[in-house]
């Protein structure tokens, strides 16, 4: 065979080959068995041209939970200390904290404390430590305390506190023409500076809960300055509507690890034709943390009970995945 010929053969048989990022090789931290066949089934099915399942590139939506499905929510969730540490640096300018919970509590460090304020305490400290400063100012903080605050049990940064066989999806499933979001309870202004170089997800993808926001000019510059008042938030049932009102259309996969994402599980599955829901059981002490209906953060209850009978797939961290976080 000439060596015009063999050129030419080979072109061939690369342009027939599938994608390298689309086969379900691609999943190698994930083990072999149900869960990884499960998903693997689904993304044939829906991108299969022809097939019964096909769905159009375009319509192929899928949602990720941030905290817990794709980065550690252990020992709180992330955004949490960002608030507890903001509050701290504030509070030489606020000496009335010292008296006035739940500031006195983050002051003294008492977390049972913190805990006992319950979700109106929460929506405080997050309203008081992220607002008073424009959008602009407010991603130099969120970027900067990102890039040097460390995990507390590993000493890592937050960052690479991440979970590899969820990266190794988003890949798998963007490689199969479907267009990813993150959709978490977690604040979209906090999470979009750092997103796409962490998850590759670009900050337009990402919903997330909010705070009122207002347009003002100062000193003759147009500014989007950040008010203390709570405006949306994107958790429990807030998850389909926050999908509804910033990407327009029904996801047909979901992926959560906890009760608060429970809603978007349920709405995504109610869909005519196929769909596909997953939910991240941590169960693994050892290479992360065991928690599931007990705890405080990421609680999972009814959604491990109901989530079998619904048909959604439940992920067991210790058994399903070969390494937690990147090498």
């Amino acid at each position: 065979m000439s060596l015009l010929r063999q050129i030419a053969a080979f072109a061939i048989l690369v342009l027939t080959l599938p994608p390298l990022a689309a086969r379900a090789d691609d999943l190698s931290s994930w083990n072999d068995g149900a869960t990884k066949q499960a998903i693997v089934d689904f993304v044939s099915a829906v991108s299969t041209e022809g097939g019964a399942d096909y769905v159009a590139p375009g319509e192929r939506v899928a949602v990720f939970d941030n905290d817990g499905t794709l980065w550690g929510e252990q020992p709180m969730y992330v955004q949490l200390v960002f608030a507890l540490d903001r509050i701290k640096a504030l509070a030489p300018e606020h000496p009335e904290w010292k008296d006035t919970e739940p500031f006195k509590s983050v002051l003294a460090g008492d977390a049972a404390g913190i805990a006992a304020s319950g979700e109106k305490g929460l929506i405080q400290l997050v309203g008081t430590s992220h607002a008073g400063m424009t959008s602009d100012e407010f991603t130099k903080i969120a970027s900067d305390w990102i890039e040097t605050s460390r995990h507390p049990k590993s000493g890592k940064p937050y960052t690479s506190m991440i979970y590899q066989p969820m990266l190794e999806l988003i890949s798998y499933l963007k490689a199969n023409s479907f267009e990813v979001f993150i959709v978490s309870g977690g604040g979209i202004e906090f999470m979009r500076p750092w997103t796409e170089r962490v998850y590759g997800i670009p900050p337009q993808n990402v919903v997330g809960s909010s705070i009122k926001s207002k347009y003002d000019v100062k000193d003759g510059k147009p500014k989007i300055v950040r008010l203390p008042e709570v405006d949306f938030v994107d958790d429990g049932p807030g998850k389909p509507v926050g999908i509804y009102t910033h990407i327009g259309r029904q996801p047909i996969a979901a992926f959560g690890n906890s009760d608060g994402d429970f809603q978007m599980l349920e709405w995504t599955s109610s869909r005519p034709g196929r769909s596909f829901g997953l939910i991240v059981h941590h169960d693994d002490a050892d290479r992360e943390y065991a928690y599931d209906r007990e705890s405080h953060f990421g609680k999972l209850d009814k959604g491990l009970s109901e989530g079998p009978k619904r048909g959604w797939t439940i992920v067991s961290m210790k058994n399903d995945w070969k390494q937690v976080y990147p090498e």
